[in-house]
C-alpha cells in the first residue's frame, strides 16, 4: 500500500495519473490523506475513491498534522490491514508512479531488506529536474544527516520510500513524530533503533537507496527555505528522541473514510 499525504492539494493533485495508474496496477493500493485541507482537497479525494472502488481509499484528519502525521495515519491504516509493502509517495507526483515497481521488486528479490527509499541521483540516462538552491542545500542537509544517523544516506528527504511491513515498522510509527519536516530522518533513527532492540541487523545494512530514474520539481511545494532551517536544528534532537520513541504506543489522530460516507 502507498499512502500519499495531501495538504491544500486540490489545484495541482493530478487525480487523472492517480486513477490512470490504479487501474492498471493490480497489487498496489493506494490511500489518501488529508491533512486537514482548507480547500476541495477532501471533495476531490472522495470522488477518486468512488471512481476507483477497492483500489484507492482516502482518509480526512480532523486538524492539520504535518506531512508526519498524515503519513503516520497513512501507514498506521495499512498496517492495521493485510499489507506486504507499506509507502509514502509525494502527491505532487514528483517521483512517477510508475518507479513503484522498482521498488517493489527490489524487496522481493531481497527478503533481508527492511526497505528501499528513493535517491535523486543526476546520472547518465537519468532525468532529475531540480534547482541548483534545493539541490545544494539538500547536499548539506545529507550530510548533516548523515552524522547524525552514523551512517552514509545520500538522500533523506525524497518523498519516495517504500518498506517492508512488520513489527520493526510498526514500532517505528508507533508514537507522533516530533519533527513535522525532518521526520524521514528521524523515521530511519526509530528504524535503526527498533532493529538493534530486536537484535536485527541495523538500518545501514537493511534499508537501500534506490537512484531514481525520473524525478522534477514541482511548483508549489510546502518545503520553504525556513523550513529546511528548522529541520536542521531538529536533527540534533533526533537520535536521541528516537530512543525515547521507538514502541511508545500512541494512538492515531482522528480520522474519517472518504467516500464511505457519501
Amino acid at each position: 500500500m502507498i499512502v500519499v499525504p495531501c495538504y491544500n492539494e486540490a489545484a495541482r493533485l493530478d487525480v487523472s495519473r492517480f486513477a490512470e495508474y490504479a487501474a492498471v496496477a493490480d497489487d498496489v493500493e493506494l490511500l489518501f490523506v488529508d491533512d486537514g485541507s482548507a480547500d476541495a482537497t477532501a471533495d476531490l479525494l472522495a470522488g477518486l475513491v468512488l471512481r476507483m472502488p477497492g483500489r484507492i481509499r482516502a482518509l480526512r484528519l480532523a486538524a492539520n498534522q504535518g506531512k508526519s502525521g498524515a503519513v503516520r495515519a497513512g501507514v498506521l491504516e495499512a498496517l492495521a490491514g493485510n499489507a506486504v509493502f507499506v509507502g509514502f509517495w509525494d502527491a505532487d507526483l514528483a517521483t512517477p508512479l510508475s518507479a513503484i515497481g522498482r521498488f517493489v521488486s527490489a524487496l522481493e528479490a531481497r527478503p533481508t531488506l527492511l526497505g528501499a527509499i528513493g535517491a535523486r541521483v543526476k546520472l547518465l540516462g537519468t532525468v532529475i529536474e531540480r534547482s541548483a538552491a534545493r539541490h545544494y542545500l539538500g547536499r548539506l542537509f545529507a550530510t548533516a544527516a548523515s552524522l547524525v544517523l552514523g551512517m552514509a544516506v545520500y538522500d533523506t528527504q525524497c518523498g519516495a520510500k517504500l518498506f517492508r511491513a512488520g513489527p520493526l515498522l510498526e514500532a517505528a510509527f508507533a508514537a507522533p513524530f516530533r519533527s513535522r519536516w525532518a521526520f524521514d530522518v528521524e523515521l530511519l533513527a526509530r528504524l535503526d533503533e527498533a532493529s538493534r532492540r530486536a537484535g536485527a541487523l541495523p538500518v545501514g545494512q537493511t534499508v537501500i537507496e534506490l537512484a531514481l530514474e525520473e524525478w522534477r520539481d514541482v511548483g508549489g511545494s510546502k518545503l520553504h527555505p525556513l523550513a529546511m532551517v528548522r529541520a536542521g536544528c531538529d536533527l540534533a534532537l533526533i537520535r536521541r528522541q528516537a530512543r525515547r520513541d521507538v514502541g511508545r504506543r500512541t494512538p492515531p489522530p482522528p480520522a474519517v473514510r472518504l467516500g464511505a460516507e457519501r
